[in-house]
């Protein structure tokens, strides 16, 4: 009896250990699978974990796979991103997917802080009607006149509530229509502004908000009419 007691003891404990060391493998199989025990820096886009390995270009389409949680509704497929998108949904607010108008914001990206010129049309300085003249040609094929009291009586005057992207902003800075910029949405407009050159405000900002005068919209008379003047 004594004997058979010792071999049933031996069974149980051999049992134990082999048990617990399988449960280990399991254990650290799975945490490799979360990427967990994997010693890749982890960054965020939009709430979602992603390796480095994974470029913003790239296709992000598994869902439990890649970061062990599941996506968001809406957050499964991020395709084509690339930093442009990043820097101006960050800086307008909104989600990378919305920001979806690359030669909206190509064309901002390369005149990013250029310096406000009175009366400059170039890179070595511009003003704000010729900034929006120029970005309305380039990214919506619209011609306008070249001040902001001929693009502000040009066109069509709009609420503020109703404004779309590539509406015009005009703003009395200095008596009178003094100033325009182009709207991005959800308030947010871009402008050669006299102190920090090309840049986005928002309509609330304050001192903005205080001399807001309304939106346009460019009536297609309008464009035909200075396309055809050659202005």
């Amino acid at each position: 009896m004594k004997n058979l007691f010792f071999v049933s003891a031996l069974i149980i404990i051999f049992s134990g250990t082999s048990l617990s060391a399988r449960a280990q493998k399991r254990a650290a199989a799975s945490k490799n699978e979360l990427g967990t025990s994997v010693n890749t820096p982890i960054r965020f886009i939009e709430g979602i974990e992603l390796s480095r390995t994974i470029e913003p270009s790239s296709v992000i389409s598994s869902e439990k796979e890649s970061t062990g949680v599941a996506l968001p509704v809406g957050h499964n497929e991020i395709e084509q991103v690339n930093s442009v998108q990043f820097k101006y949904a960050q800086l307008l607010n909104r989600n990378v997917e919305s920001a979806s108008n690359l030669p909206l914001y190509n064309f901002i990206d390369d005149w990013w802080e250029t310096r406000y010129r009175y009366g400059g049309t170039n890179k070595s300085g511009i003003d704000c009607s010729a900034f929006a003249g120029l970005l309305l040609k380039q990214v919506y094929t619209k011609e306008i006149p070249r001040t902001a009291k001929e693009q502000f009586t040009a066109c069509e005057k709009l609420d503020r509530s109703v404004l779309n992207e590539g509406d015009l902003v005009f703003f009395n800075t200095r008596g009178g229509v003094s100033h325009v910029g182009v709207y991005l949405g959800d308030g947010y407009f871009v402008h050669a502004s006299t102190g920090n050159g090309v840049t986005i405000n928002n309509l609330d900002d304050d001192y903005y908000s205080a001399r807001f005068l309304g939106g346009g919209k460019v009536l297609a008379s309008t464009a035909d009419t200075v396309a055809n003047r050659g202005l």
